[in-house]
């Protein structure tokens, strides 16, 4: 859906130069909304901003700054009149968080305890949060509702759901904020122009990222961190989503959230973005390898800590509140992402 002109909404994408960050301002900016960027570019590439701008042939105003500085975020909220706010800044990666717990908790907590006070400052009440499913920790039962307890078992997932503690808090005191909280599963894939991918710096922490880089033969081969799960080939089950799919997921949020809004009320939406299928690592190596067209080479290392056997979405919720589901399966998912790597070997760097 696209929006008329006088009707599009100004938006800030935080962290927007990112693998998420940048497919979800091509689908923001072809539905007509106009888009501002931050990001301090810690853990991506500003050129990513440019496949972007020739991707959709429109402008993205961007601004290198972090979340923490709260005087410059809240000038940028105001300078570019900013209505609504989506919220993809953060550190991600649950082994890493095990290792430097109080890193995360500083740049994903404490950096959206800043967007915050700046949006109040600003007056700006609307945000789409960029969450994980993460939050709901050993599985209860499968799949995940949003009703599911939340119990997260790495730092990573408990910054996450600090973060939506903070969001239902202000909006349980306080009428007139609006926020969608997006619980997300593992989003893969890359935009079908081959212009715009996954370039994790340094040693991909998550398997496409990985398996494309082993495809191309930046790397050895692949890790599978631990074979012996109580799953059905033994290693551990996703709910793996095309990264296209959940950048619609963040429109139609967003779309839900203005549409609903009132300064008489608050209101404080959960939604899960899944496929709602569970892939192995297996199933994913075999999938890459149809991709590419060659076999991969393999080896079984100890699992890693913080991560979970096996989990996969119950995504109804969005389906029905945001008429929001995805639409690209398995291959596609490894098809465009051996497109991206091939004609990016060495990412934004090529």
């Amino acid at each position: 859906m696209k929006l008329s002109a006088n009707l599009a909404p100004r938006l800030l994408l935080t962290g927007g130069a990112g693998y998420i960050g940048s497919h979800t301002a091509v689908t923001l900016l072809e539905a007509g909304c106009e888009v501002t960027v931050i990001d301090n570019l810690s853990n991506s590439s500003a050129k990513s901003l440019e496949a972007v701008q020739k991707i959709t042939g429109r402008k993205v105003s961007f601004h290198q700054v972090d979340l923490r500085d709260t005087a410059l975020v809240e000038a940028v909220l105001r300078d570019e009149h900013i209505d609504a706010v989506v919220h993809l800044a953060g550190l991600k990666a649950v082994g890493e968080s095990c290792e430097h717990p109080l890193r995360y908790y500083d740049v994903n907590v404490v950096g959206s305890l800043h967007l915050l006070q700046a949006m109040k400052a600003a007056n700006v009440r609307k945000l789409v949060f960029s969450s994980s499913a993460t939050v709901y920790g050993d599985p209860k039962f499968l799949p995940y509702t949003e009703a599911h307890p939340t119990h997260p078992t790495s730092p990573y997932g408990q910054t996450k759901r600090q973060i939506e503690v903070m969001l239902q808090d202000l909006s349980d005191s306080q009428a007139g904020w609006h926020f969608s909280v997006l619980r997300y599963f593992n989003p893969v894939g890359a935009h079908p122009s081959g212009q715009l991918g996954e370039d994790p710096r340094g040693i991909p922490n998550n398997l496409m990222p990985y398996l494309a880089q082993v495809a191309v033969g930046k790397r050895a081969s692949l890790t599978i961190h631990g074979d012996d799960y109580d799953t059905a080939d033994g290693t551990g089950v996703r709910d793996y989503l095309h990264v296209c799919d959940l950048a619609d997921g963040h429109w139609a949020a967003l779309q839900h959230l203005i549409d609903r809004a009132s300064p008489e009320f608050s209101r404080c939406d959960y939604f899960n973005l899944g496929s709602g299928v569970g892939h192995s690592v297996k199933d994913m190596l075999h999938a890459f390898e149809r991709a590419c067209g060659k076999p991969l080479p393999v080896r079984v290392g100890p699992r890693r800590p913080g991560d979970l056997p096996a989990f996969w979405a119950d995504a109804n919720h969005a389906r029905n509140e945001l008429q929001w589901q995805p639409v690209r399966d398995l291959d596609n998912m490894c098809s465009s992402t051996w497109q991206w790597q091939q004609a990016h070997p060495n990412g934004f760097n090529d």
